[in-house]
C-alpha cells in the first residue's frame, strides 16, 4: 500500500513538474553594426505576430531596413519593408507608414509587460493594424501593457541596441539612421 501511494505521488509530482516547465520558444538574430542580438519570441502568446515576423526575417525582408523612429528612454522602432529599406526604394518622407504585402494582423495583446528589451509591434490607431513594423523598449513602460502586442524579448545584445541612433528629442525621427544588418530565425 505505502508503494503504491508513493508511486502515484510521483507520477503527479512528475506530471505537475511537466505542467511547470515552459515550451521551448523560438529564437531570432538580429545583426546590427555594433554587434549581434539575440530575441526570444513568445511564440505562445503572439503566435501569429510571431509567425509574420518570422516569415519577413527569414526572406531577408528586414534586411537593411532602418531604425526610423528613436526616442532616447523610450524605443528603437523600425520594420517598415515598404517604405524604410535603406538598400531598395528608401523613402525618408513616407518611412514609418508602410508594411508589408500581408493583411493585417489582429491584435493579440498579452500580459507581457513592456520592459527594457521587450520588442513589441507598432500599430495606428486601430488595434487590429500591426503589421510589419515593430519597436524594442529601452526602458519599462507600462502604458503600452495590453494595449501593444508583446512579441518578443532580447535575451542577449542589449548593450547594442543602446547605440542605436537616436532621433530628434519628441519625434523621434532619425536622420542617417542605423540599420537591421538582418534579421533571421536562428537555428
Amino acid at each position: 500500500m505505502f508503494k503504491k501511494l508513493i508511486f502515484i505521488l510521483t507520477l503527479f509530482l512528475f506530471s505537475f513538474s511537466n505542467n511547470l516547465i515552459s515550451k521551448e520558444r523560438s529564437i531570432m538574430i538580429m545583426k546590427l553594426k555594433n554587434g549581434d542580438v539575440k530575441i526570444e519570441l513568445f511564440d505562445d502568446v503572439a503566435p501569429n505576430h510571431v509567425k509574420r515576423v518570422k516569415t519577413l526575417a527569414d526572406s531577408g525582408k528586414y534586411d537593411g531596413v532602418a531604425f526610423h523612429r528613436v526616442i532616447d528612454g523610450f524605443m528603437a522602432q523600425t520594420g517598415d519593408v515598404k517604405f524604410g529599406n535603406t538598400k531598395v526604394d528608401f523613402n525618408a518622407q513616407m518611412v514609418g507608414t508602410g508594411g508589408s504585402e500581408f493583411p493585417d494582423l489582429k491584435a493579440e495583446f498579452n500580459n507581457i509587460p513592456h520592459q527594457r528589451g521587450v520588442l513589441s509591434m507598432a500599430r495606428s490607431q486601430s488595434p487590429d493594424s500591426a503589421n510589419s513594423q515593430f519597436f524594442i523598449c529601452f526602458d519599462s513602460h507600462p502604458h503600452l501593457d495590453r494595449n501593444y502586442t508583446a512579441f518578443g524579448r532580447v535575451v542577449s545584445g542589449m548593450e547594442f541596441i543602446d547605440k542605436i541612433k537616436k532621433g530628434t528629442p519628441g519625434s523621434g525621427v532619425v536622420e542617417k539612421p542605423d540599420i537591421i544588418v538582418s534579421l533571421r530565425s536562428s537555428k
